[in-house]
């Protein structure tokens, strides 16, 4: 079958027609998949950088973590799926016994599995995944939305982190892509008094503007901004950094104000340093990070939002592609472009 492949460490990736069909294991459900979408984290994967090299990928592995499909087979031991299902996916698989999976944290499994890292991921015509991977989607759901369930889970996460306290406060928004855009969305929702972001891209920054925000290139000063408009508080009262850029962690410790909180939501390629005394302890700021999705709590929520009419995903979508060389398509995420889809089976009509 057609695939992207990731056949070793080191750049690049392969376009590959003969990849063979996966054999579908008695926990597994084969999936026919309908639509996938690029992640930021494709572009390391790709480059072969510092965040993919974190993970202990297996090779070959096919490439692509966020995708959605229509269920063709399962296996034995398998009773909450059947065959003709509509599921989108996450890209964790927790084992469903060790300590975090029986505290409800299955999403941070000791014993996890990654889509496109451990499993063979969804840039291909078929995939053979864990059913603990899979969540129903009703028919009224198009592909597309259901794809983007697992990177709008991503922003969902970090403002479940935040205990959803966004009400009448002053959030920063660093890093624009989808999922930056997401928790500016949400934050809206949720009643923020003021969302400043910040991000490199004039494309995003124009986008995060659009959600109501307000823009700042890095090296703009956003803090003269927010010394000027919300000195009386001492800075902003929630940080979320999204960008995954190392160099941008100094700045927005100091943009937050005492007891204030940081949300962490980008995987730096490298160590940051942090003053303890400074920033944690003599601040008393509340730091947390996020890795994946609630199991199930965020996909249910979105879901549930999305079929009420108050969330919409179909904004995000910027290029609709058949699957093909992935190079050209990791060039357009520092372009113009947001979130791009694409569908190894060939384009739906719409």
């Amino acid at each position: 079958m057609k695939a992207i492949i990731k056949s070793g460490p080191q750049p690049g990736a392969d376009l590959v027609t003969d990849f063979p069909e996966p054999t579908v294991a008695d926990d597994q459900i084969l999936i026919d998949i309908k639509a996938t979408s690029v992640c930021g984290s494709d572009r390391s994967f790709y480059s072969w950088g510092p965040a993919a090299q974190s993970f202990d990928m297996s090779f070959p592995c096919v490439l692509g973590h966020e995708g959605s499909g229509v269920v063709i087979e399962t296996g034995k031991a398998v009773t909450g799926f059947r065959v003709g299902d509509r599921v989108a996916l996450d890209s964790h698989a927790p084992c469903g016994s060790c300590y975090q999976c029986r505290i409800g944290n299955g999403h941070n499994c000791n014993n996890g599995l990654l889509l496109a890292a451990d499993i063979d991921g969804v840039f291909a015509e078929r995939a053979a995944v864990p059913a603990s991977m899979a969540f129903p989607i009703p028919d009224e759901m198009s592909f597309d939305v259901a794809t983007l369930l697992e990177p709008a889970g991503v922003g969902w996460h970090a403002i479940q982190r935040a205990d959803k306290q966004i009400a009448g406060n002053v959030v920063v928004v660093s890093g624009c892509g989808p999922i930056g855009l997401l928790i500016i969305t949400y934050a809206q929702l949720l009643g923020a008094a003021e969302i400043i972001a910040i991000e490199p891209n004039p494309y995003r920054r124009g986008l995060a503007e659009q959600r109501g925000a307000t823009v700042f290139a890095p090296g703009e000063d956003a803090q003269a901004y927010v010394d000027e408009v919300h000195g009386y508080r001492g800075g902003a009262d929630l940080v979320f950094e999204v960008s995954g850029f190392a160099g941008a962690y100094p700045a927005l410790f100091e943009i937050l104000r005492r007891n204030g909180t940081f949300i962490s939501v980008g995987h730096a390629g490298e160590p940051v340093p942090v003053h303890i005394a400074n920033v944690l302890n003599k601040k008393e700021i509340t730091m947390r990070g996020i890795y994946g999705r609630l199991l199930w709590d965020t996909w249910e929520d979105l879901s549930l939002m999305i079929r009420t009419g108050k969330l919409d995903l179909e904004w995000l979508i910027t290029d609709r592609l058949e699957m093909g060389e992935l190079g050209p398509v990791i060039d357009m995420l520092s372009g113009d472009s947001n979130k791009i889809m694409i569908y190894p089976n060939g384009i739906p009509a719409l």
